[in-house]
């Protein structure tokens, strides 16, 4: 049995950038604010973070500022997943000299690989940290996901704590449970599918929305572990639209939009993400004003 790195509600924090370049200050009152709103854990350089977009150097700094500014307050879950081991095992290392608590690792995209090359992936990187593993499974971004038969290999490895399931196949994500147990812990990746996936023994969310909504998300996220899943998913449902809308275009251009919106001043996207087309940030707009965000 292995306890989970984090229980409850993880942002995956977006990047600030002023100039071209990581708004460290920024990023400080960011993650202050998250911290005030009693989230369990930051995600740093995660997808919503930019890191595919940030050269070894800033993502290696970025980490490390993270680490540092947390100081402890709460879980820091270091994106270090690339779809090249080495530098996949690079990136982990520096963030374990960083001190971060655990080590989030999506699978690798575009060359992709097969079920084999996934388990010997992870091991191969598991092998080489002393730091607890979550594997990041979004096959909308990477085009493959996992077998159960894989998750069940992988949850033998004593490091592997768990999995961000953003695949939305329930049928995946319960299995694998039954067959894992708390050999492998699973946290919702897909904002619409907390609840639900908490109602069948996910340990809680790394979530975009609470970039805007920490407070909320928190609080649904407990209702939930409580087994109060009437008010829980009150909560979800309140900001479904929302969710929707913060998925409009390219994941983090909305959240980012939303956070500008709302006076916080988060700065530039980096390219190839750009600004949002007019007709999306009107709907955008209507969804932030129905819920009393703008």
């Amino acid at each position: 049995m292995k306890i989970p790195i984090f229980i409850g509600a993880s942002t995956a924090i977006i990047t600030p950038f002023r100039n071209g370049k990581v708004d460290y200050k920024k990023l400080a009152e960011l993650i202050d604010m998250q911290i005030a709103g009693n989230i369990s854990a930051i995600t740093i350089c995660g997808t919503t973070g930019e890191g595919s977009t940030l050269s070894l150097e800033e993502h290696v700094a970025t980490v490390d500022f993270c680490v540092k500014h947390v100081n402890s307050r709460v879980k820091v879950l270091a994106g270090t997943g690339s779809n090249d081991t080495q530098a996949a095992l690079f990136l982990s290392q520096e963030a374990e000299k960083s001190g971060a608590d655990a080590l989030l690792i999506v699978t690798p995209y575009y060359n992709k690989t097969t079920q084999h090359g996934l388990v010997n992936h992870y091991n191969f990187i598991a092998d080489r940290v002393k730091t607890p593993i979550i594997i990041y499974n979004v096959p909308a971004r990477t085009g493959m996901t996992f077998t159960t038969q894989a998750y069940t290999e992988l949850s033998k490895h004593p490091l592997i704590n768990g999995v961000k399931e953003a695949s939305g196949n329930f049928k995946l994500i319960s299995s694998t449970i039954a067959a894992c147990g708390d050999d492998l812990h699973f946290w919702s990746g897909n904002d619409e599918d907390t609840v639900p996936m908490m109602s069948i023994g996910a340990k809680g969310v790394i979530s975009v929305i609470s970039n805007i909504l920490p407070d909320k998300i928190s609080q649904m996220v407990a209702y939930a572990l409580d087994g109060d899943f009437k008010n829980a998913a009150a909560i979800q449902l309140k900001y479904l639209d929302l969710i929707d809308k913060l998925f409009i275009e390219t994941n983090p251009i909305p959240v980012k939009t939303a956070h500008n919106l709302m006076g916080h001043d988060v700065g530039d996207l980096r390219m190839p993400l750009c600004d949002m087309e007019a007709g999306n940030l009107e709907k955008l707009k209507k969804s932030l004003k129905a819920v009393g965000l703008i």
